[in-house]
């Protein structure tokens, strides 16, 4: 695939070969965002698990520390006293059946798809639309709940989904790359850490195999997921000795 020239100028600025350690990892990422709107930051980490089987794969949520420095869209498929509580807490979608034939038609403007497991027998049926996009409501990660208020509160407050995918990697995104360098180090090493308490207990050799940055339209920056940032000062971030990610 052929790159601009300002890509090609933000590449030439990154060591291919080179681990960076977290902080100078973002530092760089802040350095080659250099598009005219606010790039998103993602983390994209490869593991050493087995995909095919079911008790090596990753899924669950996370709070980021500093949120993702955008607006979360949520849609919610529920009836009743259920669907004003929806309306409530803020959730910008909210509808039983309806909403369900909106998105059977193509229809999936939002971030997050929560419902009620009364609405489940018509929202199974979205599984070709949604599941694709990560979008389908699933009871492991709390988006399948009678209680729709606290789940709504949770998505709109920067509570995300991560999962591994088929090449056995996580893709996130810990933020903008107008982010101070502190909240961005945090935001990331709150998923390194979610990342190995999360580790399966089946999972066998090095767990963490390789962990890269990057913006929206900037090249990859290899991070040493090893190196832990220490973010026990308020507003800063240093990093401290390394910690193995392999047990």
């Amino acid at each position: 695939m052929a790159h601009g020239k300002r890509f090609r100028a933000q590449y030439e600025k990154v060591d291919r070969d080179h681990a960076y350690p977290p902080a100078e990892a973002i530092a760089l990422i802040k350095e080659t965002a250099s598009t005219k709107f606010d790039e998103t930051v993602e983390l994209h980490v490869l593991l050493g698990v087995n995909v095919r089987h079911a008790d090596e794969q990753l899924r669950g949520t996370l709070a980021l520390p500093h949120g993702l420095g955008k607006d979360v869209t949520v849609a919610v498929f529920a009836q009743g006293q259920q669907a004003r509580d929806a309306e409530a807490a803020g959730a910008d979608f909210v509808g039983g059946q309806d909403l369900v034939e909106k998105v059977q038609e193509g229809w999936t403007d939002f971030d997050v798809a929560i419902s009620t497991p009364e609405m489940m027998k018509s929202v199974g049926q979205l599984g070709r639309v949604l599941g694709p996009q990560g979008l389908m409501p699933n009871p492991k990660v709390g988006t399948v709940t009678d209680d729709v208020e606290k789940a709504v509160n949770d998505s709109k407050s920067g509570k995300v989904e991560y999962r591994t995918d088929r090449q056995a990697i996580v893709h996130m995104a810990i933020g903008k790359a107008s982010f101070d360098e502190a909240k961005l180090l945090e935001n990331y090493q709150a998923v390194i850490e979610e990342i190995v308490r999360a580790k399966p207990s089946a999972a066998k050799g090095k767990y963490i195999v390789s962990a890269t940055l990057a913006t929206t339209m900037g090249p990859g920056i290899r991070v040493d997921a090893s190196a832990k940032v220490d973010r026990d000062s308020a507003g800063s971030a240093s990093e401290t000795a390394p910690e193995p990610v392999t047990a």
